[in-house]
């Protein structure tokens, strides 16, 4: 799996063996990140479920300013920081304004109170998807209160439908009902 796009392009990332991670493609990071175009240049992540990482690792390749990763599989957090640090040494920047949280997304403190993210990425494993939402969701709102421009972006299997009580889902990326895709989610009342 490499870095799809921007200054970091085509460095690799390492990923876990075995199945407690299942990694984004790299053409659903493409899509997403082409139908975010410039909106991504000097925004703030959190990568939720971070895995390997590359989600906000694509953000920042693409000229976010920083973030926050959060993942409770403590050997994929070191891999996790590793994959960061070789992206850094790519960019030539240092690992300012860039966190990771060892810890359960749903429970653990999101340490984001001085620079709220404008993009969220949600990556779950797929079984336990309809148990975290409502409460991924329930915090997202809390977090962000009424900052309509903020995007959660979600991937899910093409089949599942969610409907978070206070957001609309804006859009989806993806192939159809048997492979992944990525809804794309907005506070309700804001810009589509």
């Amino acid at each position: 799996m490499r870095i799809s796009g921007g200054a970091a392009r085509g460095i690799t990332l390492q990923v876990p063996k075995g199945d407690a991670v299942r990694p984004a493609t790299d053409g659903m990071r493409q899509a997403i990140f082409s139908s975010l175009g410039p909106r991504v240049v000097g925004a703030r992540f959190l990568d939720l479920f971070a895995g390997s990482g590359a989600y906000g690792l694509e953000a920042l390749s693409r000229g976010a300013a920083g973030g926050v990763w959060v993942e409770q599989h403590a050997r994929t957090v070191g891999l996790l920081r590793r994959n960061i640090t070789a992206v850094c040494r790519s960019l030539g920047r240092d690992e300012t304004d860039l966190q990771v949280v060892a810890g359960d997304a749903v429970k653990v403190p999101w340490p984001v109170a001085e620079a709220r993210p404008d993009l969220v990425f949600i990556d779950p494993p797929y079984p336990i998807i309809a148990e975290v939402a409502p409460a991924i969701f329930a915090r997202l709102s809390e977090l962000l209160g009424q900052n309509a421009d903020a995007l959660v972006l979600f991937e899910l299997p093409g089949g599942l439908e969610l409907n978070p009580a206070g957001w609309a889902c804006v859009r989806r990326i993806g192939k159809g009902v048997r492979q992944p895709t990525v809804a794309v989610f907005r506070r309700e009342g804001g810009p589509r």
